[in-house]
């Protein structure tokens, strides 16, 4: 009489889902994308967010140029700085917030942990700024609200002036 030997599978093995199938019914795979990357239907959120940010700026960089050479501009998802509590929060300068939800940061020049020197940074939080916007045309006036409070803590002068440009401070 013979035996025959099963080989061992470990248990993650046996309770593992089956491997998904990677090609499809008749053996070919998918061919390519659907839409290329170069058609704008294909653009994301986090792309049409990124170029209103860069419209927004770059008004604001065409009169103040000289002033904002050492500025970067940068965009996070959420904030990763939240009050503690229901109380009313008092944000500092350099964040602006609506209500207890901080929408941009402003991090000043300086050194990092490693000795290397750090640029001066503003930083816009996109969710928080797109659930303000109501539709494509009210996410451009935000972010160029945002970025005027921002630019004229950066410079140390009124949102009217930064509004104005350099000639008028």
């Amino acid at each position: 009489m013979t035996f025959r030997l099963a080989p061992m599978r470990s248990g993650r093995e046996l309770l593992a889902p089956p491997a998904r199938r990677v090609r499809d019914r008749r053996g070919r795979g998918t061919r390519g994308p659907l839409m290329p990357m170069s058609m704008p239907g294909r653009r994301t959120r986090r792309d049409h967010f990124d170029a209103a940010a860069v419209d927004a700026f770059a008004e604001i960089d065409a009169r103040w140029h000289d002033h904002l050479v050492d500025l970067d501009v940068a965009v996070d998802d959420i904030p990763r700085m939240l009050p503690r509590g229901t109380d009313p929060v008092q944000w500092p300068d350099e964040v602006t917030a609506d209500d207890q939800v901080p929408l941009a940061r402003l991090l000043p020049a300086g050194i990092d942990v490693a000795g290397n020197p750090i640029r001066a940074q503003i930083i816009l939080f996109r969710r928080p700024l797109e659930l303000r916007s109501h539709d494509d045309e009210e996410l451009p006036e935000i972010l160029r609200e945002v970025l005027i409070e921002q630019v004229a803590t950066y410079l140390g002068v009124d949102e009217e002036t930064v509004e104005g440009g350099p000639e008028t401070g």
